[in-house]
């Protein structure tokens, strides 16, 4: 299967580590023109960088996500460069430095932050880049969720868990609404992997009997990678799932 994006022009949040930048330098080496965002501005300019020096056209700006007059500004810059979005990757997310706590110790602050960037972040994105999508009547929408949509979260943190499950109901409901206009919309569930400094943390929270028990619990009895997330994304985006629409990938080794 050879998987490649000429001409396409791709938009990935959440782009300045981890899954993001493996997604976003994924497409760029395959040929697509790359608009990243993310509000860490430094780790930004260095996937433009490695998007650049592996040959690939990449350009990025600061966007939060969960500011929808920034996310409209950023698909207004992609639209007015080059006049379509083919492919969205909806990767920005995550805890927000938040730990799990006991539901009543949870302030409504805290709660909402969470779905902001997970849930509401991924509904602003898909918003911004339909009409042009509509308009090509082509389009590939990819959000990425986490085991904890599907299960539970390893963080224990209830607000986490509760806006991927909500991120996937959007794809399959995305997925109806848009579909007449060959645009499909699926998701991804990533298992644990040692990605970034959040994570990072959380592996060494569980010491050595804890990470071992986690790897344990894997299939294939190993972690995987933050290119494993990337080649699903490369999939779900490509011609070879163009009758795929609504689903949710697990890539977690096995559960």
């Amino acid at each position: 299967m050879h998987i490649e994006f000429p001409g396409k022009t791709v938009m990935v949040t959440g782009a300045a580590h981890g899954f993001g930048r493996a997604i976003a330098l994924a497409f760029a080496q395959r040929g697509a023109v790359v608009w990243a965002c993310d509000v860490l501005d430094d780790e930004l300019v260095e996937t433009e960088a490695l998007c650049r020096a592996a040959g690939g056209q990449c350009e990025t700006q600061r966007v939060d996500v969960s500011q929808p007059a920034e996310v409209s500004a950023f698909v207004a810059a992609i639209l007015a460069a080059h006049g379509r979005v083919d492919i969205l990757v909806n990767n920005a997310g995550g805890v927000l430095g938040q730990v799990g706590r006991p539901l009543e110790q949870v302030t409504p602050q805290e709660w909402q932050s969470l779905f902001d960037v997970n849930a509401s972040g991924a509904f602003y994105c898909c918003q911004a880049v339909a009409p042009a999508m509509k308009a090509a009547r082509y389009g590939r929408i990819v959000n990425i969720s986490s085991g904890a949509g599907l299960g539970i979260s390893l963080t224990g943190i209830q607000a986490y868990a509760a806006a991927k499950a909500a991120q996937i109901g959007l794809t399959r409901q995305l997925a109806h609404e848009l579909g007449p206009w060959n645009i499909t919309v699926n998701n991804i569930a990533p298992g644990f992997v040692r990605s970034n400094p959040t994570t990072e943390k959380q592996w060494g929270s569980y010491g050595a009997e804890g990470q071992r028990a986690l790897v344990e619990r894997i299939a294939l009895q190993r972690l995987g990678q933050p290119d494993d997330i990337a080649h699903g994304a490369l999939f779900l985006a490509s011609d070879y799932a163009g009758w795929i629409s609504g689903q949710v990938l697990a890539i977690d080794g096995g559960r």
